[in-house]
């Protein structure tokens, strides 16, 4: 079972059918006591960097989150999703995020800002995420933040928007992907079947 959490700053219902329309059984996570259900886990999420630490605070999931990535659990971040697993974000500096690799989060400042729209992935390594997927592949992105300083063993995935950023990180059974898949069409809807197959 796969659970998808609620935290106030998802695109929670796309996701949800992202992965009902592959006929993989999921559920969204509301409560705390929803995580003793799941095996695999999604952190969704458009937004704010500090709202999104503080709302999974005042829900208590973050100390459970927390727990997941260091039990190298299969985990999924995507946009928002991701940039929370590094320290800090430009936007929000007085706030930590899980810390759970190094590098921040800031701002674009080149070309439009916030980048909405189609991009390419180059593929930095393969990976089994990325199974049946070419480079220079199309994803959507809409974002006004992205990942700088981290580190490059992680880095499955770049794209360019005015400065070359990573799109996809990858460790163990941690994914995370700066683009939407679940509003990639067919391409993305590949790469959510192979994390839950493969990965």
């Amino acid at each position: 079972m796969i659970g998808i959490v609620d935290y106030g700053a998802g695109n929670l219902l796309s996701v949800y059918r992202a992965f009902d329309f592959l006929g993989i059984r999921c559920q969204i996570i509301r409560d705390k006591a929803d995580f003793r259900n799941v095996r695999k886990l999604v952190l969704p999420g458009v937004g704010a960097f500090e709202a999104a630490i503080e709302n999974m605070k005042s829900k208590a999931f973050f100390a459970i989150i927390n727990d997941w990535l260091q039990s190298h659990k299969p985990f999924l971040g995507i946009c928002l999703g991701m940039q929370v697993l590094f320290e800090e974000s430009e936007e929000s500096k007085e706030v930590h995020g899980f810390s759970t690799f190094q590098g921040k989060v800031v701002q674009f400042t080149k070309h439009k800002v916030p980048q909405i729209g189609w991009n390419q992935v180059h593929i930095e390594r393969r990976s089994k995420l990325l199974k049946g997927i070419r480079d220079h592949s199309f994803f959507y992105f809409l974002h006004g933040y992205y990942v700088q300083s981290c580190p490059e063993d992680i880095i499955v995935g770049t794209t360019h928007h005015g400065v070359i950023y990573p799109s996809i990180i990858g460790k163990d059974n941690l994914y995370a992907v700066q683009f939407h898949p679940e509003k990639s069409g067919t391409i993305g809807l590949k790469l959510l079947k192979n994390w839950m197959s493969l990965c």
